[in-house]
């Protein structure tokens, strides 16, 4: 829902464009850092405790996000909702993992997918709509009932399940994590957004990367206490689908960011069509992925993960040719349509590939890492969008077409990868 309503938040507060790009990131940071411990958490404590608290967090961040008066609490609100989702999506995910393995583990997986693509379909229309109508906050105050809602089934209905034998949360590893990835997302967002690298943006930069490079050194010190395990990166298959992580999903965030905004700012449509524009994404995945998770079950994750990114890359392509005044049948249409058939076929055999490249123990650490791992590649991604964001009329279709291209080797690179590392890699099968 917020991708429609950025536009409309931007000019609420008044926002510049490095503001406007903070409205995605203040929540997108918290959460890329933070899902490495959120999953080591729920395996220590309790993964639908901490899943639960998680939604109870983003329930509370969401009222403050509706009823902010400014755009610094608004974005304090907005990195709540990042915290609270760190520790709900990969534990949701552990979950499914620990009560399902083999083909059912496969169909579980792809459900679990379809449920989430099915609760985008519905999103972009329903923010649109409120966008057009009541108004932007409204889009905030809707999660609260869903919230409740999920609240209530999670207790009533959801096993709990842990991992006792893990190590203490690794604080000293997020604590790096979310310094070297803001500090990092800062300058790139301060870069961005002038085209400038000036002496604060430069330095910032070079300070986040050094963080960074601190918390893969204490991450390998700390050997299987860690956040984030070195030993996991031992295996190729894993070392490749985390790159592969990070450049399809990186592509596909900078997409779902910058269309519905150009289709609002350059091409005149109301957010309520914006969010029409681009329904056909969630339903495809929906319908997709709980075939392609069985699939992937049987003939393992090399193909899918070769062919679909290839077909994401041919409907990235294909948005060079969305112009002002251009037909959305004829131009809009074609692109989303190949991204996400690409995406349905790609979307379960990346999950279920993730979480047997690990053994059992370490499922809800793989899940966090590959999770931290895809929305770090929307964060770096958002962060040099401001370009592209600060531009107007065909000075932002342009920089659309910019960066569909980009996007485009960003998806064939992700195909390589997955063809030159994956191999024979079949899903584990069941005890």
């Amino acid at each position: 829902m917020l991708n429609v309503a950025l536009p409309a938040i931007g000019q609420s507060f008044e926002a510049q464009t490095a503001e406007v790009q903070w409205v995605m990131n203040a929540f997108t940071l918290p959460l890329s850092a933070l899902l490495l411990l959120g999953g080591a958490a729920g395996d220590l404590y309790g993964r639908r405790r901490v899943m639960l608290l998680g939604i109870f967090l983003f329930l509370v961040a969401s009222l403050f996000c509706a009823v902010a008066p400014s755009l610094p609490v608004f974005l304090a609100a907005r990195a709540l909702q990042g915290v609270g989702a760190a520790m709900l999506l990969p534990n949701s995910l552990a979950t499914l993992s620990a009560s399902f393995s083999g083909e059912k583990r496969g169909r579980a997986v792809g459900t679990w997918a379809a449920a989430g693509a099915i609760a985008g379909a519905v999103a972009p229309l329903i923010g649109g709509w409120l966008v057009d109508g009541l108004g932007w906050r409204f889009i905030f105050l809707l999660n609260l009932p869903f919230a409740v809602a999920a609240i209530a089934l999670g207790w009533l209905y959801v096993p709990e399940s842990q991992n006792e034998q893990r190590p203490a949360p690794d604080w000293l590893g997020a604590t790096l994590a979310t310094l070297g990835l803001g500090a990092l997302t800062f300058g790139l967002t301060a870069w961005s957004s002038t085209d400038q690298v000036g002496t604060g943006a430069g330095a910032t930069m070079a300070a986040g990367a050094l963080i960074l490079v601190l918390f893969f050194w204490a991450e390998a010190r700390r050997g299987t206490r860690a956040m984030v395990p070195m030993h996991l990166f031992g295996s190729k298959q894993f070392v490749g689908l985390t790159v592969f992580t990070f450049a399809l999903y990186g592509a596909l965030s900078g997409l779902m960011l910058l269309l519905p905004y150009t289709l609002i700012e350059a091409l005149d449509y109301p957010a309520t069509m914006a969010g029409l524009a681009v329904l056909p994404f969630p339903i495809i995945v929906a319908l997709g992925s709980p075939l392609m998770g069985r699939l992937a079950a049987r003939i393992g994750p090399r193909w899918p993960l070769t062919v679909g990114p290839i077909i994401v890359a041919g409907g990235y392509a294909l948005g060079i040719r969305i112009e002002a005044g251009g037909d959305y049948l004829t131009t809009v249409l074609p692109s989303i349509l190949a991204v996400s058939l690409g995406m349905a076929i790609a979307v379960a055999p990346l999950t279920t590939a993730v979480l047997s490249a690990v053994d059992e123990h370490h499922v809800g650490t793989a899940s966090g890492i590959n999770s931290a791992v895809s929305r770090a590649g929307g964060l770096i991604v958002t962060a040099l969008l401001g370009a592209a964001i600060s531009q107007q009329g065909l000075g932002l279709v342009a920089a659309l077409h910019e960066a569909a291209l980009i996007g485009a080797g960003l998806a064939l690179l992700s195909a390589l990868i997955a063809f030159a590392t994956l191999g024979s890699m079949r899903v584990r099968p069941s005890p």
